[in-house]
């Protein structure tokens, strides 16, 4: 905690700041240079990333040089490269001390030095990772999260059900299967890896449109079925099944074209797969490579529906001559999936997030963000929609006007109904954020005037 409030000196100009995870946010952004992706590729360990730094440092060497480096031999394998060039480096103190904790835990527990030097490698790879991703400069909550802690999530992606759900989702498989039919030049002649493959259907996509490789990677007891369907299909050749989390295993390649995975959940980000996404993304997405969906938008929309109201809260105020007006409170905080009715609808909808899957980082999916909903009609409460583009040429919508898909719309009912008039302008905010119990589900707030309310999705 001491060496991550030093001020450090950045590699390759002359800026200071006040952490290792800002200089390392920084030489990405200002310079270009991924240190992550130089540590992967040349598999340094932690006298190869010491030598790294200090060649950097000594040496003046540009970004364009260090990312062109070759597989070949490296300027830094000199022995002269383990004398600091800058005292007191905290790049170096670093990588000193994580290599310093993981002897003494190593001895502990009677590993031996190849051990060590795997793991210090992996969280050399790891803490690099984080200051790219993570605007915050938080590690990722589900990246963080144990197998056995995680398990109930992909438990409940292991039976077939949920899978015929989503395969006669029309909307949504037949927009991913046109998207890859329609840009077979895209996929032809690539590696793609499909994160969260279930039972393979986008992989099987993909090698019809031409991918030289696809790596299919799932959790979930699904997968042996998707192994099985692969080689019924006779694609067993081109397409790589991978039983795990993307966090935890290691890929057969370095680097990845296309990244492929349909992570949407309801309200766009439910469950969090995105995060599982972005670190595929920044880990093994080469240069130039892309991640499908591209682009992704979350819409609110303002619903009269007073029967909906009186079925789900006021119900609450006699059940059979009883007043249980107390439920209201536990009932209210629940958003609920279901299909809205498109006449309900009372005003335009507006536009609270947009995601760009190439280039959000981890933080950016929790956000506050103030919205106007015009209204055209009377009585309202709050539902959300999303919509999904592939390529932008291949688009599909969750909104109620559209046709229905397993995703249904996500409703936010207000405790008391707010009547409004044809004309008006609602103003609001929406507060967005993960459950740190349980990173996974979220905590919508709407606040609207006179009443802010948190709903949650679990």
């Amino acid at each position: 905690m001491e060496e991550e409030s030093q001020p450090v000196s950045c590699l390759f100009c002359d800026k200071v700041l006040g952490s290792v995870p800002a200089i390392l946010q920084h030489c990405t952004s200002d310079h270009e240079v991924s240190l992550v992706s130089i540590i992967r590729k040349h598999d340094l360990d932690d006298y190869g990333y010491i030598k790294m730094i200090n060649f950097i440092r000594s040496t003046k060497c540009s970004p364009s040089c260090l990312m062109g480096l070759p597989d070949g031999p490296l300027p830094w394998e000199s022995e002269d490269f383990l004398r600091p060039a800058l005292q007191d480096d905290p790049l170096l103190q670093a990588a000193v001390s994580a290599l310093s904790f993981l002897v003494t835990a190593f001895v502990l527990w009677g590993v031996n030095s190849r051990s060590i030097c795997f793991s210090f490698r992996l969280l050399v790879q790891g803490l690099f990772l984080d200051a790219e991703t993570s605007k915050s400069g938080e590690l990722g909550a589900v990246a963080k999260l144990r197998e056995d802690e995680d398990e109930a999530y992909f438990s409940s992606y292991g039976h077939y059900s949920i899978h015929e759900e989503m395969l006669k989702d029309k909307v949504r498989t037949e927009s991913y299967r046109d998207f890859m039919y329609r840009n077979a030049e895209v996929f032809r002649d690539k590696v793609v890896l499909d994160v969260g493959c279930g039972t393979g259907i986008l992989s099987m996509f993909a090698a019809r449109s031409g991918a030289k490789k696809v790596i299919a990677v799932d959790q979930s007891e699904i997968i042996y079925q998707a192994m099985d369907i692969v080689r019924s299909n006779n694609l067993e050749d081109k397409i790589t099944l991978i039983k795990g989390r993307i966090e935890d295993i290691k890929l057969p390649v370095e680097k990845v074209d296309i990244i492929i995975s349909e992570w949407m959940g309801y309200f766009l980000l439910y469950e969090s797969m995105l995060d599982s996404v972005l670190y595929a993304r920044d880990l093994y997405l080469a240069d130039g490579g892309s991640v499908y969906p591209d682009l992704c938008n979350i819409s609110l929309v303002a619903v009269g529906d007073i029967q909906k109201h009186q079925d789900r809260i006021a119900f609450w105020d006699d059940v059979y001559g009883f007043n249980m007006a107390c439920m209201k409170k536990a009932v209210v905080h629940d958003a609920v999936a279901e299909v809205v009715n498109a006449d309900t609808l009372i005003s335009e909808p507006t536009v609270i997030q947009t995601i760009d899957c190439n280039t959000v980082c981890l933080s950016e999916l929790e956000f506050t963000t103030d919205f106007c909903l015009k209204i055209l009609n009377t009585q309202s409460c709050a539902h959300s929609v999303f919509n999904v583009s592939l390529l932008c040429q291949v688009m599909f919508s969750t909104g109620p006007q559209a046709t229905k898909t397993h995703w249904r719309q996500t409703v936010f009912l207000l405790e008391k109904p707010l009547f409004v008039q044809a004309g008006d302008e609602l103003q609001g905010k929406i507060v967005v954020r993960k459950n740190k119990k349980d990173p996974r589900s979220l905590f919508v707030t709407l606040g609207l005037p006179d009443r802010k309310q948190t709903y949650s999705l679990q």
